[in-house]
């Protein structure tokens, strides 16, 4: 007798909250981010050291033991929390197996500009919608938690953004477990653009909102502000730099608000949603659209969708960036001659119809997205879309696609 066991996973949830320190609290969290900080940059250059010499790496838990021997050198050490301490160490150690692994490049020394972290991995308690009790000497801090915090706290990183604000995200156990992905249901396939961020295979266009243009004037006023505070020990240059980050902020979050509600408005009306895995390191290259590509941020939209669409039991898949979506006809699946992008539409020679770009190119993702699912992922290669591990992004898209014969890629 064969036992089948059905392995299912708990994803853990985070919720980010802004939290508003008192000017003694802004205080200490300006120390302990620099303890936090100068662990870690110690750590590094002791590992990075030994490896040079030796040849041979070094473990967390050396590294952990060690902290005591800098706080009997480095009295200031002890103002900060213990655990947070070790968390450094540790994150560290996991930024080490994601380089070796082929996810991430070598870690690199933190500065004192820019964002700012610590990690509390136990001993604190959300009390109410208002207030979190931090353990050490940061007490009880107001906060503003938009949402029930269901579960088992797990950890709880503090952070500092460029433009002054506090924020605590809560990662959070629920105990729910992972829905099964199933595949009934409405298909549609996404093709993202410049022009419209969103064309989808039932036709539906969502407008690009070109966030950092709309905001391109008040940003070029104050970075002219900055560009003239010439000394940078002075007050004023700090407060240009503030106004500066507080413009950038401005826009990663409502560029972030827009991904939000579309990826959520896509994934409630959709059970599998398919989409084209775009290598935007390299489209970033062309100097002309790099500002354009950058500010679209086709890639944190994708993640929104996987996560969103996987949380609910719903099928996200990227076919091969390989693929040519806009080069084939939808009904026909043949050919087509090579188009201009100022070509919007087309009339197809094939089937006579006159097709938008976008929404064929659309159809054509959908379509691929379906062959794949009815083929499985266990299909042996025949010349698929095989690449080796490259920084950044994983792509969740097949390693290898087979090829029908008849189909338009085996010609």
């Amino acid at each position: 007798m064969v036992t089948v066991t059905t392995i299912r996973f708990i994803v853990l949830k985070a919720v980010k909250v802004r939290i508003y320190p008192s000017i003694e609290q802004q205080s200490h969290l300006a120390g302990a981010f620099g303890c936090v900080r100068w662990v870690w940059n110690q750590s590094l250059a002791t590992m990075s050291q030994t490896y040079k010499e030796t040849g041979k790496g070094v473990s967390a838990l050396t590294m952990k033991k060690q902290i005591p021997v800098w706080k009997t050198e480095y009295e200031w050490l002890k103002e900060c929390y213990s655990q947070c301490l070790q968390s450094s160490v540790l994150n560290l150690s996991q930024a080490f197996i994601n380089f070796f692994d082929g996810r991430a490049q070598y870690p690199t020394f933190k500065k004192r500009q820019g964002r700012q972290s610590m990690q509390y991995p136990q001993n604190v308690k959300v009390l109410n919608d208002a207030e979190i009790k931090f353990p050490g000497n940061l007490g009880i801090v107001k906060a503003k938690i938009h949402r029930d915090c269901i579960g088992t706290l797990r950890t709880v990183t503090v952070s500092r953004m460029p433009d002054g604000r506090y924020y605590a995200s809560l990662l959070m156990d629920d105990g729910i477990e992972t829905p099964e992905s199933h595949e009934d249901g409405k298909a549609i396939g996404i093709d993202l653009g410049l022009l419209d961020f969103v064309v989808t295979s039932d036709g539906s266009k969502y407008q690009n909102p070109r966030h950092l243009k709309k905001h391109k004037r008040n940003l070029k006023r104050k970075q002219r502000k900055l560009s003239r505070k010439k000394d940078k020990t002075t007050n004023k240059r700090r407060k240009a730099k503030c106004a500066v980050a507080k413009v950038h902020s401005k826009i990663a979050r409502v560029r972030e608000d827009f991904r939000h509600k579309l990826s959520r408005k896509i994934v409630n009306q959709n059970q599998v949603i398919v989409v084209e895995n775009l290598a935007v390191k390299n489209m970033v290259k062309n100097h002309c659209l790099a500002k354009s590509i950058s500010d679209a941020g086709w890639g944190m939209f994708c993640t929104m969708l996987k996560y969103k669409a996987e949380a609910e039991g719903k099928v996200y898949l990227e076919v091969g960036r390989f693929f040519p979506s806009s080069h084939l006809c939808s009904n026909t699946l043949l050919s087509l001659p090579h188009m201009d992008l100022s070509v919007r539409e087309f009339d197809c020679a094939h089937c006579g119809k006159r097709h938008d770009r976008d929404i064929n190119a659309a159809i054509n993702i959908r379509n691929e997205g379906l062959r794949i699912l009815a083929l499985g992922t266990s299909v042996t290669a025949l010349g698929g879309n095989i690449r080796p591990k490259q920084y950044g992004r994983k792509s969740t898209a097949v390693a290898a696609v087979a090829l029908e014969l008849g189909s338009p890629l085996s010609t």
